[in-house]
């Protein structure tokens, strides 16, 4: 499993987002990026991040930071989460992992000692030199986008 640290070299990725296109690292070249996974949408630690994220959207505009939220979970569940929720921020799809891989978030979880693959709810800043500047690992929602603001800010 990857491991990405601070001053790492951002993995590039190419995925389908919600919008019926698709959105790469390249994308945001020059540009300050926060790159959070999220493990399944609708669900309500994932519905509470994405709309604290989308609530912050303008205010990650003026520190020149786009977001960007990916799960593994099809196009259509995401687009269909984004309208019922009102989330302004773009969601991208990994169905095949690879780039959860690449980031080393997609890994064995435990559930009531269940063992199973799933999404680690972590979080990347990728300054515009395409680098992570910083890296929130098992990331607690509440007040999550808000600490992640303050981080694009001062970089």
């Amino acid at each position: 499993m990857a491991t990405i640290t601070a001053g790492s070299r951002a993995p590039s990725f190419t995925l389908p987002n919600d919008g019926g296109g698709k959105v790469s690292l390249s994308d945001f070249k020059g540009r300050k990026l926060v790159l959070y996974f999220y493990p399944k949408a609708d669900t309500p630690g994932c519905t509470r991040e994405a709309i604290d994220f989308s609530g912050l959207k303008a205010a990650f505009a003026r520190a020149g930071t786009d977001v960007l939220g990916v799960s593994a979970d099809p196009v259509p569940k995401q687009a269909k989460f984004k309208v019922k929720h009102s989330l302004t921020i773009p969601l991208a799809s990994d169905e095949t992992h690879a780039m959860l891989e690449a980031y080393g978030v997609w890994a064995e979880k435990s559930l009531y000692g269940r063992k199973y693959m799933g999404i680690l709810r972590n979080t990347y800043l990728i300054g515009p030199n395409g680098k992570v500047a910083q890296v929130w690992e098992k990331v607690k929602v509440a007040g999550h986008a808000e600490e992640v603001l303050v981080a694009a800010k001062a970089l």
